[in-house]
């Protein structure tokens, strides 16, 4: 098997005195899709904002691309190619499209990793190629969510953390970010992704964990995780 990508293990963390994440693990490789799944308040987006260096009062250890990064700062975590999509996509509304693209643009890593450029983006988003010239404030929730996967390419990333891409969003657009997903597996882009949509994550992911009151109880295949009816009742459903 080969080495992980990003490796989490022993984390915790906390907002102000209340403890979020109870040494929580897990371990994503290149091209790899993992998912995160738990219900609303379970940890999912801690986690990730852990991981980014953005939450504050956090213990454990975090390696990603062979770099430590368990005490770095956000913006040096980002430069080693690691992205973030928040869950309230943070793009700039007053600003086209192509705007919003050339703000995230990174040069790639190494010489082998092709490098995402606007019109590769507008295959992968046709949607995003209409609406080029467009301010990010006149498109819809489903296309701001596209803009902000879009702009995070920009910055040629080897791990992209998604948080909830499939809240809010239309049918249509949640199977487009499906496909958009599997591409970026071809690609050797690896992602993590925080969901509560079963459905649509059994579609992209290769192995999921559990997340219940910040701590993993379940770890292993999508498949797997698809089959254990007593899983899903107890710690996905509403």
């Amino acid at each position: 098997m080969s080495e992980a990508l990003l490796a989490v293990s022993g984390l915790n963390a906390y907002y102000g005195a209340a403890h979020i994440l109870f040494d929580l693990g897990f371990e994503v490789r290149a091209g790899e899709v993992v998912a995160l799944m738990g219900r609303n308040g379970a940890g999912k987006s801690t986690t990730l904002k852990s991981i980014m260096g953005l939450i504050e009062r956090r213990t454990g250890a975090i390696a990603f691309a062979g770099a430590d990064i368990s005490h770095a700062r956000t913006y040096d975590i980002a430069r080693l190619g690691l992205g973030f999509v928040p869950e309230d996509r943070r793009i700039f509304t007053d600003l086209t499209v192509l705007e919003n693209l050339e703000v995230g643009s990174q040069p790639a890593r190494d010489r082998t990793q092709q490098v995402w450029t606007p019109e590769r983006l507008f295959e992968l988003f046709p949607n995003l190629a209409e609406a080029r010239h467009r301010v990010g404030g006149r498109l819809s929730g489903g296309e701001q969510q596209m803009l902000s996967v879009a702009r995070t390419l920009m910055g040629n990333p080897l791990l992209i953390l998604l948080d909830e891409p499939s809240e809010g969003v239309a049918p249509i657009i949640v199977d487009a970010m499906a496909d958009m997903m599997i591409a970026l597996k071809q690609t050797g882009v690896a992602i993590v992704l925080s969901e509560q949509n079963l459905p649509f994550a059994e579609l992209v992911s290769d192995r999921a964990y559990v997340i219940e009151k910040g701590e993993v109880r379940f770890s292993g295949t999508m498949h797997e995780l698809s089959g254990n009816e007593d899983l899903r009742r107890a710690y996905l459903e509403v």
